[in-house]
């Protein structure tokens, strides 16, 4: 896998791989202009994996439409060393959800929001989410840092979701941990 400065890591998903942010912001307009009186959820978020010498990291952003389809892609990190301490894995999962979401500056959501805007009194709506993996189940390891990870979020202004709502982190960006 080709290491660059995590700024610099392309995304993908099945139809296109060596994607900028600048090219997938696009298609996020492109989505969302087919039917400007949808509504739509932005989500980020990011999962995990140790596996036998490095920790693999994987952030999804996903452009949903309710009831009517959605568009994502996938980028991924790989750190060398195995992160074995849950609340240093957890904090870098968050904090590659945070540069991801500080990329949307209050432009780019604003050209968004500017896309729906018009049918606003149609029912038209358009929400920013940054999913989190962890909960507050009794048997959730994670449930100790809820407080402090949901607040990281709250504090640029996404909206955060925690299991079992945050499924971009805890089934999308899941599914590719797993690959080496």
């Amino acid at each position: 896998m080709k290491q660059y400065p995590f700024h610099n890591i392309p995304f993908q998903n099945l139809q296109k791989k060596d994607m900028s942010f600048e090219e997938v912001f696009v298609h996020i307009v492109e989505f969302m202009e087919l039917n400007p009186t949808g509504n739509y959820q932005l989500m980020v978020g990011t999962d995990s994996q140790v596996h036998k010498k490095h920790t693999v990291f994987i952030t999804g952003i996903v452009i949903r439409q309710v009831g009517n389809g959605v568009w994502g892609c996938i980028r991924k990190v790989m750190i060398p060393r195995r992160m074995l301490h849950l609340h240093e894995r957890i904090s870098q999962e968050l904090s590659l959800t945070e540069e991801i979401v500080s990329l949307f500056t209050e432009e780019r959501k604003n050209q968004l929001i500017d896309i729906v805007l018009p049918a606003v009194y149609q029912g038209a709506t358009f929400t920013m989410e940054g999913h989190i993996d962890i909960g507050i189940g009794k048997r959730n390891k994670t449930r100790e840092f809820v407080k402090e990870m949901v607040a990281r979020m709250e504090s640029m202004g996404v909206e955060p979701k925690i299991k079992p709502d945050a499924f971009v982190a805890s089934s999308y960006a899941n599914r590719y941990t797993k690959q080496e």
